[in-house]
């Protein structure tokens, strides 16, 4: 968990846009840690919930994302292999 400034805390959690990789650490923290209390009991399905919907979203953005960027850079400069 990134320990950022409480004035910045207050600024996410307003909905401000995340800064850095450290705001953007506590802002999905903070949400995981909303779902995880609200609803049903915190239990290991919630846990399995959580991570299995981190585990997908890296996934997709990795697939939908970084994928076309590397495939530019490739382009731009020529592949590797």
């Amino acid at each position: 968990m990134p320990y950022i400034k409480p004035e910045r805390r207050l600024a996410i959690d307003s909905g401000e846009i995340p800064k850095d990789s450290g705001e953007l650490n506590y802002a999905v923290t903070k949400l995981l840690n909303r779902y995880l209390v609200t609803g049903t009991k915190i239990n290991y399905q919630r846990f399995n919930d959580i991570i299995g919907v981190l585990e997908c979203s890296k996934q997709e953005f990795y697939r939908r994302v970084v994928i076309e960027y590397e495939e530019i850079k490739k382009n731009d400069n020529g592949d590797v292999y």
